[in-house]
């Protein structure tokens, strides 16, 4: 092996120990390793670059502003209502998750469901009261098995399949093919999942600044026409939010309060909660709940209120409102913004929230339009303003957003477009059908996975054209000699061992041919060899670069590289175990005899 295969592969081993022992980001550590074999000449610009320019990477970067469009437009909710229900502890949100997150991966590409399912998550781990961080490891592996249960499962099958016909002139597999290894494995990893790492995973919660510090005195309305109207407060879903409660309900100069589970509920009800910044969010994301304003003469017409979002500011001595009645005070004329909440030394103030005199160092909650943060930001009225980066769901684009979704996999699956040509034209589409806002779009980006996925491509491109990956298979696999069991072992765990460290499409067609080889020359059935193949290529859980799904997980759970290493290792070998128990116990490795 030459001196740039040596290079690499310490390179690698520089990378694992960082992303292992340090705090460095991963972008930063990856984009740091692509300098390397930039500037060291094992890669040229346009190869180490490439990676910027790969179709897969377009495609997520695509998929989330698909996903972004299912958000704004309160998408995330119907998943959470109608799938996901309310466990009470972390177990029973894995088991909740595991079901539908598995079954769609099995036909659909697992890159648009995580990225669709990790807003939902987020939401919905935070009503339940459990921290996001027991949830996204779980959702990106349950799509990573689903993936196994069809051929077209994940595109690494696909790949497989067509190189193992062009190399053999065999007719391929079926799609159900590889369903009787893969059904076995996802349940068994269902279960490792369940019994452990609700233990094994850390609890990472949002630590923002501003969160618990203070209880907002927050009124909204019951839209008329909307579909809470004629529900309890138990079924709309309002008796159990996690950091907010509902104090009391204003019904015609009537105040009802305590609020029993079962009081129903009418249109044009203002309802009062108490509760948190981030409570609050999650509150007016609810389908059929609307600021109070909006039922009034006050109200936002739909168009300009699609594009407000939430600002929090501090009410300055000098402001012009301070010791007038919230709604003497004319926000909307004086500052093209509407108060839906306010706070009192960090605590709610009582009573009507129109009537409350405000005082310099309230804390408001306010809707306000797009522009307000850069007119206020040095304004003498306010003394803080923050930007919660919050805007009101387009809950009446919800089903076209998605039939969008449904337009781009289905476009995708049935091969009438590619994957990335599907998921630009859902992106487009979620921009012109007002699903999202351009700002909504440009924030789903999350930059820094998509650097990260750019920056690996470099990495795997320099082990395969320096030969060190080759090297590395060959070794591996020399060591099985002529027992058949020991070859299936060593060609699962080199694939397992690759995908780690560089894609799973490479690290596939990398070892089909060398599997191939090995099963021709031993007098071996290639068909178990091919479908350990598949399977290992896609079971890679030890590290977050193996697979995108892991790397678009990494950031929203608030993972290190070591959480990964913690859970991942021990499925990385649980699986493979069953995997290799059910390939040795249901494909004989020698041919049948004439």
């Amino acid at each position: 092996m030459v001196w740039q295969g040596w290079l690499s592969l310490g390179l690698v081993g520089v990378v694992l120990a960082l992303l292992i022992a340090t705090r460095l980001r991963p972008h930063v550590v990856m984009l740091g390793a692509l300098t390397v074999l930039v500037t060291t000449g094992v890669l040229s610009a346009g190869q180490a670059l490439a990676g910027f320019a790969n179709e897969g990477l377009a495609t997520v970067a695509a998929m989330f502003v698909v996903a972004g469009g299912i958000q704004a437009s309160g998408g995330a909710e119907l998943i959470v209502q109608r799938l996901l229900g309310r466990p009470t502890t972390a177990r029973g949100a894995m088991l909740r998750l595991f079901a539908p997150v598995a079954l769609l991966s099995a036909f659909l590409n697992n890159t648009p469901i995580v990225a669709t399912m990790i807003p939902a998550v987020n939401s919905w781990a935070r009503r339940i009261n459990v921290a996001p961080s027991k949830l996204m490891i779980p959702l990106s592996y349950a799509a990573i098995l689903g993936g196994t249960l069809t051929l077209v499962g994940t595109s690494t099958n696909l790949v497989v399949n067509g190189q193992y016909r062009s190399l053999t002139g065999a007719e391929g597999f079926s799609l159900f093919a590889i369903t009787a290894v893969g059904l076995p494995v996802a349940l068994a990893g269902a279960a490792f999942m369940w019994l452990f790492f609700a233990r094994w995973l850390p609890e990472q919660r949002d630590n923002a600044p501003f969160a618990n510090l203070r209880e907002f005195t927050l009124e909204v309305a019951v839209a008329p026409g909307g579909p809470l109207i004629g529900k309890t407060v138990e079924q709309a879903g309002l008796r159990h939010l996690v950091r907010v409660y509902l104090v009391e309900i204003e019904r015609e100069e009537q105040v009802i309060s305590p609020v029993g589970p079962d009081e129903t509920l009418y249109g044009g009800d203002r309802l009062v909660f108490a509760g948190d910044t981030d409570a609050i969010a999650d509150l007016l994301r609810i389908n059929g709940v609307v600021p109070s304003t909006q039922v009034t003469a006050e109200a936002a017409p739909p168009r300009d209120r699609a594009e407000r979002r939430l600002v929090e500011v501090v009410v300055s001595p000098h402001c012009a409102a301070v010791g007038q009645a919230i709604r003497d005070a004319q926000f909307r004329d004086r500052y093209g913004a509407a108060v839906l909440a306010v706070a009192r030394n960090g605590e709610r103030v009582r009573g009507n929230l129109g009537s409350t005199e405000l005082a310099a160092g309230d804390t408001l909650l306010l809707e306000a339009g797009p522009d307000f943060v850069t007119r206020q930001r040095h304004s003498r009225d306010f003394l803080l303003v923050n930007d919660l980066a919050t805007e009101p769901p387009r809950h009446d684009r919800l089903y076209l957003a998605w039939c969008i979704l449904l337009g781009v996999v289905l476009a995708a699956g049935t091969g009438l477009l590619s994957m990335l040509n599907a998921a630009l034209i859902g992106a487009l589409l979620m921009l012109l059908a007002g699903c999202c806002s351009l700002e909504q779009a440009e924030r789903s980006l999350d930059l820094t996975v998509l650097l990260t996925i750019g920056a690996s491509f470099a990495l795997g491109a320099a082990l395969e054209q320096s030969g060190a990956a080759l090297f590395l298979a060959q070794g591996l696999i020399s060591l099985g000699a002529d027992r058949p069991w020991l070859l299936l072992v060593l060609t699962y765990f080199t694939v397992s061992l690759l995908t780690e460290v560089i894609t799973n499409n490479a690290a596939a067609i990398l070892m089909l041919p060398i599997a191939l080889s090995v099963a021709a020359n031993s007098g071996l059935d290639p068909v178990p060899f091919v479908l350990a193949i598949m399977m290992a290529a896609s079971a890679s859980f030890a590290t977050p670069l193996g697979y995108q799904t892991n790397l678009m997980v990494y950031g929203p759970g608030g993972y290190r590289f070591t959480d990964f290493l913690r859970v991942g290792l021990p499925m990385n070998l649980f699986i493979g175990a069953v995997t290799l128990g059910v390939l040795l116990l249901g494909w004989p490795l020698l041919p049948p005899t004439e």
